[in-house]
């Protein structure tokens, strides 16, 4: 059994009943293979067995009260996985799923994907097990700053800078950053995602969208194609595929569907900017269900079918594929069904959202695959530079933010493909963005001695 294996295993005994974990990490570690060999430093201070434990890992609980006047308790989690090239940076899920296994692969996946930025911040994630759908605002509220009452304590702007997930939006962040100011008399940098009236960066809720978009858009110039009269297939309908949807539809691109956990929207007319701002007010103000989109517009809605069912069932054509809802959400019957369909890149917006047997799929079929780390890092790199304009009491102009952002992810698909190129996996863009994101931790790691 070779050292990885070894490591993945020992992952395995040691933290059972994480599949989410492991599998991040088996995808991880399973394209580290090659730098072993290179890096006989990293093995003797055991740098592979060190990464794949956390800082450390908080639960605590958050008790709150209904509308009902009824005790409500939830379980919160931060976990802070790695700090070695700067403070923990991650984001903060609302969620029913959630637990400590799912944070733990959310905080281990980002500390690859923020080293992949360039930008200085280590990898942490956290959430919580409450739902805000169907809660009332003031609900919501009550729960935000229940939330941060006990999380203040553990965070800062050089200690560990949390920013929104699933469940997450403006109006959460809003609610507790309001709450850590007035607990600790500090107008600091401390949460991303802000609202501009009071510390947040232009091109923030656009950053995970656009990056993705941006990603793809390189990787369709290695085939000497552009995205103009692109049709593309987007899934979820919060605010990364949102923006997904905006950015297609500036470079020439069509997107043809939305999707919540209730179902599927499939708009053969294409989602223009007219629809898109529909689905904005529908998803981000009245908090509504995608299915009144068919109500709206000539469309068709496939109730209880997740986008990747449609594609697979019907036979949905289009070249472009963006996973923009959650983990695991395509699996290798739907993977196949896209490669049928005629897709052939894919373009991660959400954080996992292929399994294993899905991406062995692309491979096989000589699909361009944007891992997550990769193509969706556009949203924490925006959030890195919302942190300097806080630093500086400055902000850039949208263009200027913009600019930031496309170079940012331009000079990642390049250092994926030059980290893949260098270990023999030429254009294997998983091994690259693994590979890159890891050497540059590790070494800071092996600097700091054993800590």
């Amino acid at each position: 059994m070779s050292l990885i294996q070894e490591v993945i295993a020992r992952v395995e005994e040691k933290d059972p009943c994480q599949p989410e974990f492991h599998q991040a990490v088996r995808e991880v570690l399973g394209t580290l293979e090659p730098t072993v060999a290179k890096h006989p430093e990293f093995v003797k201070a055991k740098i592979y067995d060190r990464i794949v434990v956390p800082d450390r890992a908080i639960l605590f609980r958050v008790p709150w009260v209904d509308d009902k006047g009824e005790v409500q308790v939830n379980r919160g989690f931060r976990v802070q996985f790695n700090n070695a090239i700067g403070p923990y940076k991650g984001g903060l899920r609302f969620h029913p799923s959630v637990n400590l296994g799912i944070i733990k692969f959310l905080g281990f996946e980002q500390i690859f994907k923020n080293s992949l930025t360039t930008l200085p911040m280590g990898g942490g994630k956290g959430g919580c097990d409450f739902d805000p759908k169907g809660k009332s605002d003031v609900e919501v509220m009550r729960f935000c700053q229940a939330f941060m009452r006990e999380l203040f304590r553990h965070i800062g702007p050089d200690t560990d800078v949390p920013a929104g997930d699933i469940g997450v939006g403006g109006r959460e962040i809003g609610y507790m950053y309001g709450y850590y100011k007035k607990i600790v008399n500090e107008h600091a940098s401390v949460l991303t995602g802000k609202g501009m009236e009071y510390g947040g960066s232009l091109i923030r809720p656009e950053a995970t969208g656009y990056g993705a978009t941006y990603f793809a858009d390189e990787m369709l110039k290695t085939r000497k194609l552009t995205m103009a009269g692109k049709t593309a297939i987007v899934s979820g309908s919060g605010n990364v595929a949102q923006y997904t949807i905006e950015k297609l539809n500036q470079l020439g691109a069509r997107a043809l569907t939305v999707s919540d956990s209730d179902g599927t929207i499939v708009d053969e007319a294409c989602i223009d900017a007219e629809k898109l701002a529909f689905i904005m007010d529908l998803k981000n103000v009245r908090h509504g269900r995608i299915s009144e989109y068919a109500s709206q517009y000539k469309a068709t809605y496939y109730p209880g079918k997740s986008v990747w069912d449609v594609v697979a069932d019907h036979g949905l054509k289009a070249d472009l594929a963006f996973p923009s809802a959650t983990q695991n959400e395509i699996n290798e019957a739907q993977a196949l069904g896209l490669v049928k369909a005629g897709c052939f890149l894919v373009s991660e917006g959400a954080n996992m959202p292929s399994t294993p047997e899905a991406i062995e799929v692309y491979r096989d079929n000589n699909v361009l695959y944007g891992p997550a780390k990769a193509a969706n890092a556009g949203g924490v790199a925006t959030s890195g530079l919302e942190m300097s304009q806080n630093a500086m009491r400055l902000l850039w102009p949208r263009e200027e933010v913009d600019d930031k952002l496309h170079g940012i992810m331009v000079a990642i698909h390049k250092n994926c493909l030059d980290a893949a190129a260098e270990h023999g996996m030429p254009g294997d863009y998983l091994a690259g963005a693994n590979i890159a994101g890891f050497l540059k931790v590790a070494n800071a790691m092996l600097a700091y001695g054993i800590v």
